[in-house]
């Protein structure tokens, strides 16, 4: 069931936390002066990023890719990122790495602080979380761990429902997750577990989605099952786009008009402004082997 008491198991209550095996939270940050937010427009930015887990294995280890991440990160000044494959560390790395007006949200896929984390960043200026919760993506949803579909991995669901500080404390949700990379079967069912669970939210708000979904946008029944369930592709709908390239590159040169398996997802009445893929180097070093989707979103 999700968490609906006001900021328990949430920002505030850092011991109700550590009681939740389940899930490890980020410290609570600290507000500062908003300077770097406040020559913005009121647009929400929405970034979803595979991070790549941290690895030792050079040429691309974590320690090589970290800076470039910092530096992509801070410059695009994000409200709210969902990203996918961190470890606990390195989720930690992050957090230290966008500072002290930053906090997230998640929780490992096989429990605690193990395995991969569906960690849910959000700017603590723009973004006040609500409630939260985490399902996985098997017939036991709300078994942590679970995996019975013959996936590769542990695949999961972390979700949060915010305030939005400056439009008017409206409220959203954000569901982001990482399907499986291995079968096919395991992907279509966790796409119609998701879309099953979006009609128990509180359908009157908003619902943005994010994820790596590990098939091609419109060449897979996966995206199919997603629209179906009442969403649309910010990249369809958007009013200005950036140039198109494969979201997964593999440290290999970029793909022009490749395929999109990262996406961001809402509701109809969402506002897309700009969709675009951030190819972002540092002499010729990616902080991921992904690149990082955006989204400049109105609510509705």
């Amino acid at each position: 069931m999700p968490h609906r008491s006001r900021v328990t198991r949430r920002l505030g209550l850092k011991t109700a936390l550590a009681a939740a095996v389940a899930l490890p939270v980020s410290s609570t940050a600290l507000s500062r002066t908003p300077a770097a937010a406040s020559d913005r427009r009121d647009d929400l930015e929405v970034m979803s990023f595979n991070l790549r887990f941290a690895s030792t294995t050079e040429p691309n280890s974590w320690a090589v890719r970290r800076p470039v991440m910092r530096e992509l990160l801070r410059q695009e000044r994000l409200h709210l990122i969902g990203t996918q494959e961190g470890l606990y560390q390195q989720v930690r790395d992050i957090e230290a790495d966008l500072g002290p007006h930053y906090d997230w949200i998640g929780t490992g896929r096989a429990g605690g602080s193990r395995d991969e984390f569906m960690a849910v960043f959000h700017d603590t200026r723009r973004l006040a979380p609500v409630e939260y919760d985490h399902f996985w993506l098997s017939d036991t949803p709300d078994v942590i761990g679970s995996n019975t579909w013959g996936g590769g991995s542990i695949r999961m669901v972390t979700w949060v429902r915010f305030r939005d500080l400056r439009d008017g404390e409206r409220e959203f949700y954000f569901l982001n997750t990482h399907l499986d990379n291995a079968s096919q079967n395991a992907r279509a069912r966790a796409a119609s577990l998701i879309a099953q669970r979006i009609p128990g939210l509180d359908r009157s708000l908003p619902l943005v989605v994010t994820g790596d979904f590990n098939v091609a946008a419109r060449k897979n029944p996966v995206h199919d099952t997603m629209l179906g369930a009442g969403l649309v592709d910010t990249w369809e709908t958007a009013a200005e786009r950036s140039k198109l390239y494969a979201t997964f590159h593999g440290y290999r040169p970029l793909t022009p008009d490749g395929d999109r398996i990262d996406w961001i997802l809402t509701t109809p009445g969402v506002t897309t402004h700009r969709a675009s893929i951030n190819t972002f180097s540092v002499n010729g070093q990616f902080p991921s082997d992904h690149l990082p989707v955006q989204a400049s979103l109105t609510l509705a």
